[in-house]
């Protein structure tokens, strides 16, 4: 009995070191850590390397908030956080400061800097009587040539959310992930008559994470092993702010030197041309960016011819049906981005396992629809008709199908499909029997070459 409870007390043991051994493995955190300075984004370091200009402008920032409203979501009743930062106004003006291209001047609680500044003055005439009255005056308060208006207008929640797992004999594991997406404006607008100068709009998407994995079996009939592992990251919506706004920054600048809004700034100044072609480049390529950071293209043209390897297999009036090997070549012609006309002819055999073989060639035609023509990934469906010849008489049939097809290359795409083919007579066979009529399936991988340039 005590070595019983001594073999118990190891492994609790043994399993909690293999836990304490992934969990390092992870890098989960296991220890109180120091404080450290902040995370910089990837475009804190991209406004810190920006181009001086010949002198600075003065800009002042009143309010920049979040104007969506929007709380954070919960699951277990209500939530009253706000689902995106409130200090967002100290967030752009550190950006302003990290870019050097302006001086950025209180205006956020400009009150107490007014109140502070009689009190200095009420203590000056109170104590300094007999002192020059210049240097008991207080030096101008700097005044802005612009200022910067706007703020956080939306949050959107849930943008995409998918996931992935499996699960057999008790073994099982699972991942999931949720996007979210910020959107800010900033606008440029002149003190000297309240002109809008500029205005500019970026977006950041807020990834979440989680991978779960779990073992779940009975060992013996009173025993049950049970274990789970998991890990869930969630990126700091301060971050994914800070980075949506040092990008207007970015951007209000470079469009700035476009506009020629920044006057003796950058006046009779050239060194500036680099950093525009860079931001003319992302804007054309911004062009055809959707939702969830895809970047469509016409990667199809008009015109491509196809080949394919495929295994087909019939159901019939006879058992013992084999799967054979066949091929099918064709040409498409795009009647619109998602729609083609499909001929082809192919090889096809039908066999009984000893008891019938016989081989057709079948043309076909389909009208084929594309889910998404514009990206290197579609599914795809079609349907059409078809002709099977041999020494006997034709037989005719009907077929639809479907399959997925991924651009390689401009012109090169690999295609997997699945058909099925669906027969108007019971006779493929020379054999009519049975109230179905004859019917097969094919799984093809091939190769589609379009032809001409996008």
């Amino acid at each position: 009995m005590r070595a019983y409870i001594y073999t118990r007390i190891f492994f609790c043991a043994a399993f909690l070191c293999i836990m304490q051994a992934c969990s390092s493995l992870l890098g989960l955190p296991s220890d109180p850590q120091k404080s450290t300075m902040g995370e910089n984004t990837s475009y804190t370091t991209e406004l810190k390397n920006l181009p001086l200009p010949k002198e600075k402008v003065v800009i002042g920032v009143y309010k920049f908030r979040d104007q969506t409203g929007q709380y954070k979501p919960s699951e277990n009743g209500n939530n009253w956080s706000t689902a995106v930062p409130q200090g967002t106004t100290t967030i752009l003006i550190k950006a302003l400061e990290d870019s050097r291209w302006f001086v950025p001047i209180e205006r956020e609680n400009i009150a107490n800097l007014l109140n502070e500044r009689q009190i200095i003055r009420s203590t000056r005439q109170e104590y300094l009587k007999d002192a020059d009255k210049t240097s008991q005056s207080l030096p101008p308060l700097l005044y802005a040539g612009i200022l910067l208006e706007g703020g956080v207008i939306s949050y959107d929640s849930n943008v995409m959310t998918g996931g992935l797992g499996a699960r057999y004999f008790g073994i099982g594991a699972s991942t999931q992930y949720r996007q979210d997406r910020i959107t800010i404006y900033l606008r440029a607008v002149s003190t000297l008559n309240g002109e809008i100068l500029k205005t500019v709009y970026t977006s950041k998407t807020i990834l979440s994470t989680s991978v779960n994995g779990s073992f779940f079996r009975y060992i013996d009939t009173e025993r049950l092993l049970e274990a789970e592992i998991g890990l869930t990251q969630n990126e700091p919506v301060q971050l994914a702010v800070t980075e949506a706004i040092e990008k207007a920054v970015k951007s209000l600048i470079v469009e700035g030197i476009q506009d020629k809004i920044w006057g003796k700034a950058v006046e009779g100044t050239t060194d500036y041309q680099s950093l525009i072609d860079e931001y003319t480049r992302e804007q054309d390529k911004n062009m055809n960016r959707t939702i969830g950071d895809r970047m469509p293209e016409n990667y199809r043209q008009k015109l491509s011819v196809f080949a394919n390897v495929e295994g087909q297999k019939v159901k019939d009036d006879y058992v013992g049906t084999t799967m054979n090997v066949g091929g099918k070549v064709g040409v498409k012609y795009f009647l619109s981005p998602s729609f083609n006309l499909e001929l082809n002819g192919n090889y096809f055999t039908l066999e009984n396992k000893n008891i019938a073989k016989k081989s057709y060639y079948v043309p076909e035609i389909n009208l084929e629809y594309l889910l998404f023509p514009r990206y290197k990934f579609s599914p795809y469906l079609y349907g059409g008709l078809g002709a099977m010849f041999s020494k006997e008489s034709p037989q005719y049939k009907g077929q639809v199908g479907g399959g997925l097809e991924y651009m390689i290359d401009n012109n090169v795409a690999l295609r997997v499909s699945s058909q099925y083919d669906i027969g108007f007579k019971d006779d493929w066979e020379g054999l009519i029997k049975g109230k179905h009529k004859d019917q097969s399936i094919r799984f093809a991988l091939g190769v589609n070459f379009y032809i001409g340039k996008k």
